[in-house]
């Protein structure tokens, strides 16, 4: 099939990247035009596994191309896709700035029937909005084209998202005539032999899947950190607690983990969100809004440890961060952690040594150039001569320690472990102390 992506963020790159692995011919179409250089001359402003080599792949294969020529990636497409971000207003509602833009370009450049299909993640009610603008620029036109709308919402995990499109639970299809759902269906099928995983129903219930399911994980990540600081008021071990609750089938392992509280670009702005569409409809999300709260609180947990054990005055003291993205195996840092941390540290007086294996330029980038942070390529440079050693980011090469190593560089033999990841008798038998959350 011939297929538009608008917008190359994120979900807009995966999403025309593998549909063009898998033969489909796909225009990527984005108005920043230094990004659609880079992206021809296969610089990719995110780090996602096997996304790159692929993206190269496929244009070599001439399956995948690139460009700023809205009107002639939609005269090449049979179907166009949205895939442009609704970042979050000041209030917490979604701003839909850019999914309107882009329907009203589609509406002023559409020439022949198309499927137009919303995988941005949207409030319940706007991919009707989206079709009355497109509707309403045809019209100016004085002409007739018939077009259809579909949601078709994202669920990719930052870090697996390439496998994630590939090998998905579910594809959920909101909306459409019957030809256009078979079309859909076509179009899947390359990617999921077994229909049970499309899932058709209307537009509203699609728009509201996507936001219920990220709502779903997101409780259950404040769910467990509530459950681990209680653990640590009484005694109790999460990590033992985890394995408890997880065994129970109904509820399994997944996002039960204790930590520092979700982030990324998904979790906190979609909650935010809901929550004000719930207010919007005169409905006061007491759940939601309690999810948020546990989250927001849960940021001063590790830091309220590393106050405890070094003081409030922190202007003596060096501290070496591994890990900077809000999750291991990508660069970002949206809502990460790290930037509250070091921010704490900092405005206590406290210096920086900091190494993620992906994301420094990204952190840089968000949060600034900064002269009480180093950054080091690698993880044993960080360390050295820094008063604690502070895990944020569960990366792979983190988690071995060598403690002779360490004992060599660090001032102290101190881990304060933000992700739960090491073994407390391990460390302790080679004397080192350890700050963990709820264990």
């Amino acid at each position: 099939m011939k297929i538009s992506i608008i917008g190359t963020g994120y979900v807009g790159l995966v999403t025309g990247t593998c549909l063009s692995e898998m033969g489909n011919k796909v225009y990527c179409v984005d108005n920043d035009i230094e990004k659609i250089n880079d992206l021809n001359n296969n610089i990719i402003s995110i780090y996602e596994p096997n996304l790159k080599e692929m993206v190269e792949d496929n244009q070599n294969k001439e399956n995948l191309f690139f460009t700023n020529d809205l009107k002639n990636a939609l005269d090449s497409s049979d179907i166009c896709f949205i895939a442009v971000g609704t970042p979050m207003n000041d209030d917490g509602s979604a701003n839909l700035s850019y999914v309107y833009d882009v329907a009203s370009n589609i509406g002023k450049n559409i020439s022949k029937e198309m499927i137009i299909v919303v995988k941005s993640t949207v409030p319940i009610g706007t991919s009707d909005k989206i079709k009355s603008i497109i509707s309403n620029e045809i019209n100016k036109r004085n002409i007739e084209i018939n077009f259809d709308i579909i949601f078709n919402p994202e669920f990719l995990k930052e870090g697996n998202a390439v496998n994630d499109f590939m090998r998905p639970d579910r594809i959920i299809i909101g909306g459409g005539s019957n030809k256009t759902q078979e079309t859909l269906r076509e179009l899947y099928n390359t990617i999921v032999m077994n229909h049970d995983r499309l899932i058709f129903m209307d537009v509203k219930s699609a728009e509201m899947t996507k936001y219920a399911s990220n709502a779903m994980l997101a409780t259950r990540i404040s769910f467990m950190n509530e459950i681990a600081n209680i653990c640590e008021k009484t005694g109790a071990n999460i990590k033992n607690v985890r394995i408890g609750v997880g065994s129970d089938k109904r509820i399994g392992y997944d996002y039960l983990y204790a930590g520092c509280g979700y982030g990324g670009s998904c979790f906190p702005k979609d909650i935010r969100s809901l929550i004000s569409v719930a207010k919007e409809n005169d409905y006061s999300p007491i759940l939601l809004n309690s999810v948020e709260e546990v989250n927001e609180n849960q940021k001063n947990i590790l830091i309220n440890k590393i106050f405890n054990r070094f003081g409030k005055d922190l202007s003596k003291y060096t501290f070496a961060i591994w890990g900077l993205s809000f999750k291991a195996e990508t660069d970002d840092v949206r809502d990460a952690f790290s930037i509250d941390l070091i921010k704490n540290l900092i405005d206590s007086g406290a210096k920086i040594k900091a190494y993620d294996p992906k994301a420094i330029r990204s952190f840089k980038n968000v949060f600034g150039e900064n002269n009480n942070i180093s950054y080091f390529k690698n993880k044993n440079e960080a360390i050295k001569d820094a008063d604690a050693l502070i895990l944020l980011t569960e990366w792979k090469e983190f988690r071995l320690l060598d403690f002779e190593e360490l004992s060599k560089n660090l001032s102290n033999n101190i881990i304060f472990d933000g992700r739960n990841i090491y073994n407390r008798k391990f460390i302790e038998e080679n004397n080192f102390e350890l700050y963990q959350i709820g264990c």
